[in-house]
């Protein structure tokens, strides 16, 4: 069956379709911009010498670099970095619950099962 559009129903349909388009494609445009990505960092079953291993590396890593952060915010500006004074205890107090867990895995003769996913995505500052 074919029908019959006349002039001004034909540009009403042209500028709806123009509309949804560019409705589209700002919608696409947000989603590649405020897309998330999830990568397994860590996901398996290890005993208390690799957990200890793979986890204090982790954590020391993170504290070293929070440190660093911070030299560099009192050598260039004269005071410390907020963030990374807050990061700094949090971490060294994550290690210690690492190195307990880890002793009473061992005590226990136990295996650690550990996942960590990171979600990262792209945001305007």
């Amino acid at each position: 069956m074919v029908y019959e559009i006349n002039y001004k129903d034909k540009c009403l349909l042209m500028d709806m379709a123009s509309q949804f388009c560019s409705v589209y494609l700002k919608i696409k445009k947000l989603r590649i911009m405020n897309r998330t990505e999830m990568l397994s960092l860590i996901n398996g079953k290890f005993n208390g010498e690799e957990a200890n291993e793979i986890l204090l590396n982790l954590f020391s890593t993170k504290i070293h670099f929070h440190e660093l952060k911070n030299f560099s915010s009192r050598e260039r500006f004269g005071k410390d970095d907020e963030t990374a004074q807050r990061r700094i205890p949090e971490l060294k107090k994550g290690r210690e619950k690492v190195k307990q867990m880890v002793a009473e895995a061992k005590a226990k003769d136990k295996h650690l099962v550990i996942t960590s996913v990171i979600n990262i995505s792209l945001e305007d500052e």
